[in-house]
């Protein structure tokens, strides 16, 4: 058996890709408005995922102030639209900041105001190359049958916080949010349709690719 990574180690990789200005002023958003954006080793593999599968049309749960949107943009194609969707409309009104700044227009970046569990099933079957999800944590469960059905065959959706602050791998921590989070895990594990992988990155990001 391998030997952990150390924090040092781990620390190296996570910002192994570096952050520029419009990430960093988009980061320092998120904390005067109290929201946590998914980390630069996240963020990279969320860019890395859209450039490999050449993504078009990306569905976001959970816009906060455009650190991931920006990171999926710059993944995607040219003329690629990103649709992100948050309940706080202060939070797409910075995330909105961040896109124009980084020369991502509205055609761009859709930011649609309300709970995703209302808006995602108006959104076209079979039509999105990703779905990444950083919402509600006791609804990431519910996320999954949508992104499920929005996926094309060969998309992919994403899952920020799937290990949860080291709580999912304990036992013995049972509350509401860990608990549904384990049983996505788990439900993404089990799934037949599903090519699934857990990467320790940032806060754990979970992949699973539609068969």
């Amino acid at each position: 058996m391998t030997s952990p990574v150390s924090p040092a180690s781990w620390t190296y990789a996570d910002e192994f890709v570096a952050e520029d200005d419009l990430l960093a002023a988009a980061r320092s958003r998120a904390e005067e408005v109290g929201v946590a954006p998914i980390g630069p080793g996240g963020g990279a593999t969320l860019r890395f995922l859209a450039s490999v599968l050449d993504a078009k049309n990306v569905v976001e749960v959970g816009t906060g102030t455009g650190v991931s949107g920006l990171w999926l943009l710059r993944g995607m194609r040219p003329e690629g639209v990103l649709t992100t969707v948050d309940v706080e409309t202060e939070h797409q009104r910075l995330a909105r900041q961040t896109f124009t700044e980084a020369g991502f227009g509205q055609r761009q970046a859709r930011c649609i105001a309300g709970a995703a569990l209302d808006v995602l099933p108006r959104l076209t079957d079979n039509h999105y190359d990703v779905v990444f999800v950083d919402g509600d944590k006791t609804e990431y469960a519910a996320y999954l049958k949508e992104a499920l059905r929005l996926l094309r065959p060969g998309g992919v959706v994403a899952f920020d916080n799937a290990l949860w602050h080291d709580r999912v791998a304990d036992p013995s921590v049972r509350d509401e949010e860990t608990a549904t989070i384990r049983e996505l895990n788990q439900l993404v594990a089990d799934n037949d349709g599903l090519i699934p992988l857990l990467l320790p990155v940032g806060d754990g990001l979970l992949l699973a690719r539609k068969i």
